[in-house]
């Protein structure tokens, strides 16, 4: 059975395929901390073997990703209901990503990871939030996303994550990523698990699962899970976005 304790509101992010966050970030007046001291917590340990550095929860990114984290923690209410008593569970939406889940979690290391990487891709099709809502950036929680059985980069990213922490992979080797895809020019989301000391990336774009060293023409912008939200050290610097000393994970996803 599936269980879920939550401490406190889940803190991290996501971003779309589009630029619509990264240009109100940049909009934004508060200026970016270029620290490189030791007043902040460097990551080195993320996908891309890069070292990143954790921001003030008061951006637009971290703001997002804690609207989504409420949205998750209804949701993670309904799939527990769901999963003590299928029969009586009113959410055809739960029943089919339980389902997703528990035909991941009876499967071991890449695939895992690979089934549902495929059923989440299989399980949405592709779309714009303009077209979907009439709004330029919605991030949605899973539940919603397959209820509406559209969405974009970071829906399936969010859904992804949700699913492999709820099959049995350890929150410290799950991450969030938010690249520049520097030929679309256009910013893009994905999932990324750590397995036997590589970081993969569950991407929508993409069936088979690449490994990040193997990504080429995309440049690692910030790095998303439990935790908080991050950015590479080695990314460019965005006005807007302020830098912060960590702070303990907010939601603790529990699974029996």
């Amino acid at each position: 059975m599936l269980k879920f304790h939550t401490k406190r509101r889940w803190r991290a992010a996501v971003v779309g395929c589009g630029l619509v966050l990264l240009g109100a970030m940049q909009a934004s007046a508060a200026p970016m901390l270029p620290t490189r001291g030791t007043d902040f917590l460097a990551q080195s340990d993320e996908p891309f073997s890069q070292s990143a550095v954790s921001l003030l929860a008061a951006n637009p990114l971290s703001e997002k990703w804690s609207g989504v984290g409420r949205e998750i923690e209804d949701e993670l209410l309904v799939l527990a209901l769901c999963e003590e008593n299928r029969s009586r569970c009113t959410s055809p939406a739960a029943l089919r990503f339980l389902g997703i889940i528990a035909a991941g979690k009876a499967r071991d290391g890449r695939a895992r990871l690979g089934h549902i990487n495929r059923a989440i891709n299989l399980a949405v099709k592709p779309g714009s939030d303009e077209a979907l809502y009439g709004a330029p950036d919605v991030w949605r929680a899973p539940l919603a996303l397959l209820e509406t059985g559209a969405g974009d980069c970071e829906d399936y990213a969010i859904a992804k994550f949700v699913a492999l922490r709820a099959a049995g992979v350890a929150a410290a080797d799950m991450r969030l990523v938010i690249l520049r895809d520097t030929i679309r020019h256009e910013d893009h989301a994905v999932a990324s698990v750590r397995l036997d000391g590589h970081w993969w990336l569950l991407d929508n774009r993409r069936m088979a699962m690449v490994e990040d060293v193997s990504l080429l023409n995309h440049e690692p912008l910030f790095v998303l899970d439990q935790d908080g939200v991050r950015q590479y050290r080695d990314a460019p610097l965005m006005a807007g976005v302020q830098q912060r000393k960590v702070e303990p994970a907010a939601l603790r996803l529990h699974v029996k």
